[in-house]
């Protein structure tokens, strides 16, 4: 799957965000190693804790339908903003070689490793 097609994906799903209290819309697609694309929007809540980020979103739909490897996830919001700390930790539970492809709505795109966005991340390993 091309990037931009991903990213395309993440734009539309932005547009279902509900953001009754900032505002703020978030639209994510998450590539599963199937070649699935796993969509999400953030959805807000009065008791702000509760709030869903896309990102976690789309991840909890994937691992839902039993895709459990992920290949790239593409963030699209307006001034393309990097996933929030609980969104990297969350998807390192599923591997750090992820590609993530932040954009903005304008078309601006930057690419980064999850690893580098979270090093020395959390792991399950560090349970046993």
């Amino acid at each position: 799957m091309q990037d931009q097609e991903l990213i395309r994906q993440a734009t539309e799903a932005r547009t279902r965000a509900y953001v009754p209290y900032s505002g703020f819309q978030v639209g994510a697609a998450l590539l599963g190693a199937s070649g699935k694309v796993y969509t999400g929007c953030n959805v807000e809540n009065a008791s702000y804790g509760l709030t869903l980020c896309a990102e976690r979103t789309a991840a909890v739909k994937a691992v839902s339908e039993g895709e459990r490897e992920f290949v790239a996830l593409a963030v699209v919001t307006d001034k393309g903003v990097l996933p929030c700390g609980a969104c990297r930790q969350f998807l390192a539970e599923f591997g750090q070689d992820l590609r993530v492809l932040v954009a903005d709505t304008a078309g601006m795109c930057r690419e980064y490793r999850l690893s580098d966005l979270l090093p020395d991340a959390f792991a399950g390993a560090e349970l046993a």
